[in-house]
């Protein structure tokens, strides 16, 4: 009899069993459709209102047909053929030059169809071709373009916003074990100094050690002409992303410093971490089990974002350095209102910025046992 009592208590349990799981499977599944459809309209609206931002609702095209006016009346002025023509006939060729052209460039097609031919294109990454940028090969494609000016920009700004990431960490935790001291309320005084943008910095330590001092270039990424040697051309390199790299960290570091300090002082303040120095626990392992462990989401949160922030570069602190990344080409990109570059480089950060908020939901949960995906 015990074991006809057991055989229903073990069939019903597995029957629960499936059931929780199957109904936790489903919740995962559209969860996780959820946030994709969500993070998919974010990116579309995004580069949708890029696409008009950069178009300055058709101001733009009005700037461009101005140019191609002007260009074709120039050419037509100084061909010799054209000078004996009558008038009429100047005019009328003046006329199909300037159509001809207007056609080659799309505008002869209503802007909200181009506007959406932009945003189909380019959520396929089909990043087509620039309108006055090119290569240092000579290709207008967008992707070469790109891709061209990226090494520079991950060598600027890899180096220097790495070193700013992991050195703030670590001297925020050595403040956070000596709060008050001279040194923690230094930090303090200067977390102001972050509102300095990094380019004001660049032109002052242009000024000092360029201009006065001499010790360091401030143009380019490497000497010209290059060196042979690949050490020397290294070190080229190294004195060139000395000032720019300085000047992005230095505008960051002291506020960088605060907020890491001011996370591992609360988490430090809590009555768990009490108890545990009152049970006589060592420093260092409350230190890595009570405080580091519920500030890794913020921590993780501000570095998958450092990453993909190396994607943008820096738009005015590479023009101020004349540094070949893609934040100086963006720059020139808006001056000569090339929306290809500038609708190609904000989608690729869309898409990097959409998958990171999605994948960081799931690194929670793995870092962060309070944290329950699709909870």
């Amino acid at each position: 009899m015990s074991v006809t009592a057991q055989a229903p208590s073990t069939s019903t349990a597995l029957t629960v069993g499936k059931r929780i799981a199957n109904s936790s499977f489903v919740r995962m599944t559209r969860y996780i459709l959820r946030r994709l459809l969500t993070l998919f309209t974010t990116v579309v609206v995004g580069v949708y209102l890029t696409i008009l931002i950069a178009n300055m609702g058709g101001y733009v095209d009005q700037i461009i047909r101005g140019q191609i006016r002007d260009n074709v009346t120039q050419s037509v002025a100084a061909s010799p053929s054209a000078q004996i023509m009558d008038p009429e006939t100047r005019r009328k060729l003046i006329e199909e030059r300037i159509a001809l052209e207007e056609k080659r460039r799309g505008l002869d097609t209503p802007i909200a169809v181009r506007n959406f031919r932009y945003l189909t294109n380019a959520l396929q990454l089909d990043l087509g071709r620039a309108i006055n940028l090119t290569s240092d090969s000579g290709s207008k494609q967008v992707r070469l373009i790109l891709l061209e000016r990226l090494p520079a920009t991950l060598l600027l700004m890899g180096t220097s916003q790495l070193f700013l990431f992991f050195s703030s960490v670590f001297i925020a935790l050595n403040l956070a074990r000596h709060y008050g001291s001279f040194w923690d309320k230094l930090i303090i005084a200067l977390s102001p100094s972050s509102a300095v943008p990094p380019w004001f910095y660049g032109i002052f330590l242009i000024l000092i050690f360029a201009a006065g001092l001499k010790i360091l270039p401030f143009g380019g990424m490497v000497d010209s002409p290059p060196p042979s040697n690949p050490f020397d051309y290294a070190v080229s390199v190294l004195k060139h992303l000395a000032l720019p790299g300085f000047s992005l960290i230095i505008s960051s570091f002291f506020l960088s410093v605060y907020n890491y300090r001011t996370f591992f002082l609360i988490y430090s303040s809590e009555d768990y971490v009490d108890m545990a120095r009152a049970k006589g626990l060592q420093a260092k392992d409350i230190e890595r089990r009570y405080i580091l462990r519920p500030t890794l989401p913020n921590i993780i949160t501000n570095f998958s974002l450092l990453i993909i922030s190396l994607w943008t570069g820096a738009l005015f602190t590479e023009t101020v350095f004349l540094w070949p990344g893609l934040g100086r080409t963006l720059f020139q990109a808006i001056g000569l209102y090339d929306t290809p570059i500038i609708v190609g480089s904000t989608v690729i950060y869309a898409y990097l910025l959409a998958t990171t908020v999605f994948l960081l939901n799931f690194v929670y949960a793995l870092v962060d046992p309070r944290v329950k995906v699709g909870g």
